[in-house]
């Protein structure tokens, strides 16, 4: 494929914008090569200003789970746009994506629309120290929880990709309040909880994805949730559900429901867009209650509960409601998966897939992951070549060894087998 165009467009850019994107993993550094510009995506598909056609499983990094400009999504955010872009005042659209949020995860009773995972998960902590008051918070190695100065430790995603453990520009003393512990691992957990009681600094809460997303995907062991559940309560602190990736992804609702365990707070995002900006958190009554103006935690975006963000939400909610649709992508991502795992043995190439729904990851790794440590063992340059080849084979997979590939309803059986097909020339590339 010849990215000329691709290759032109990042020469300016990287005159004007830091590193030529804005958004580090974006620069394909995990991967070697350049990134694609992309100018247009309809389905399963995008197309770069080359002119070159790809089968997409990034999906914006989530979010377009019915796949690029879906009919429905474009005409609801269209309508939306024709009524007026931001009023910075309420509208009824909003009513209908809280209620509709309130319908769908039985433990958020209160919800606050914003504009980002970060932004929600940075005002969920908020409402944690808040209602306990307490400062340290408690994370986990691999987990990334969005760019806010908290979350920088110890935090996958591109923090990992790029091999920075933390990030300079966070103040030593906020670090300092946040503590981190290995996934999966409540004897871990459990330490954390007692070298804080006896430090003078309790845990106000503790965060996680349910399903890690941000190391690769990398599930929880059975009791794992409802051991921190255990936890939190014992030790009187608030369980906070980050499922900016997982929320609608697995079920409709949030993971939380098919875990059977309750968080206290959740965070939302990607999908609940429907490819346009925003972010939510929401929970308990008592603990959305302290959010201003009911309560006194401060809160506030210009363009919260954007209408147009709203609507296209709306939309996308709506067509995940349809009865067979979670079926499907289970489906069509178990087919993606034994495909993938085939072909890398016929090639002799030693991988994990490990897939929960319809997102999953091929990590160049001969044992399960189950937290940050084994995660890290992976092979990341054989993983940056595999990405090359099949790229030039007309599939966009995430530019990271330590990110999620995601399905949507677009892709159909004859995308994955050609996505098979593709990944097992690609395969021989590592070797």
């Amino acid at each position: 494929m010849k990215r000329s165009a691709s290759a032109a467009l990042f020469e300016r850019a990287k005159k004007v914008i830091p590193g030529g994107v804005n958004s580090p993993v974006r620069a394909f550094k995990a991967v070697g090569g350049e990134p694609v510009f992309l100018a247009k995506g309809s389905g399963a598909r995008i197309w770069d200003v080359d002119g070159n056609e790809y089968l997409d499983y990034c999906a914006s990094w989530g979010p377009l789970i019915l796949g690029h400009a879906h009919p429905g999504v474009v005409e609801a955010a269209i309508a939306a746009a024709r009524d007026g872009s931001t009023f910075g005042a309420p509208t009824e659209r909003e009513v209908r994506l809280a209620e509709t949020l309130r319908a769908a995860i039985p433990s958020v009773e209160k919800v606050r629309l914003n504009s980002s995972g970060t932004e929600a998960v940075m005002s969920a902590l908020r409402v944690a120290r808040a209602a306990t008051g307490r400062e340290a918070i408690l994370k986990f190695e691999g987990c990334f929880h969005g760019h806010a100065d908290a979350l920088l430790v110890k935090a996958g995603s591109g923090v990992a990709t790029l091999g920075l453990p933390d990030s300079p520009g966070v103040p030593s003393g906020v670090a300092k309040l946040t503590l981190t512990a290995r996934y999966n691992d409540l004897a871990d957990v459990d330490r954390c909880f007692t070298e804080a009681k006896t430090a003078g600094t309790p845990i106000a809460a503790v965060i996680l994805e349910p399903v890690v997303g941000n190391m690769g995907v990398v599930v929880p062991k059975p009791g794992f949730l409802a051991g921190l559940r255990k936890a939190c309560d014992a030790n009187g602190s608030l369980l906070i559900f980050d499922e900016v990736i997982t929320g609608f992804r697995l079920t409709y609702g949030g993971y939380q429901d098919i875990a059977g365990v309750k968080a206290d707070l959740t965070t939302l995002g990607k999908i609940l867009g429907g490819g346009m900006p925003i972010g939510a958190y929401g929970g308990r009554a008592d603990l959305m209650n302290l959010v201003a103006p009911e309560g006194s935690v401060y809160q506030a975006g210009t363009l919260s509960g954007n209408p147009v963000a709203v609507a296209a939400g709306l939309a996308t909610l709506a067509e995940l409601a349809k009865p067979g649709v979670y079926e499907g992508l289970e489906k069509m991502t178990a087919r993606l998966a034994k495909g993938l795992e085939d072909g890398a043995k016929k090639a002799g190439v030693t991988v994990r897939v490990q897939r929960l729904g319809s997102m999953l990851t091929v990590f160049f790794a001969s044992e399960e992951i189950v937290d940050w440590p084994g995660a890290a063992t992976a092979d990341r340059g054989a993983f940056g070549k595999w990405h090359r080849a099949l790229l030039d084979r007309g599939v966009y997979w995430p530019p990271a060894q330590f990110e999620a590939a995601f399905v949507s309803t677009a892709h159909t059986e004859a995308d994955i087998d050609r996505t098979v097909a593709a990944a097992a020339e690609a395969f021989p590339a590592v070797l």
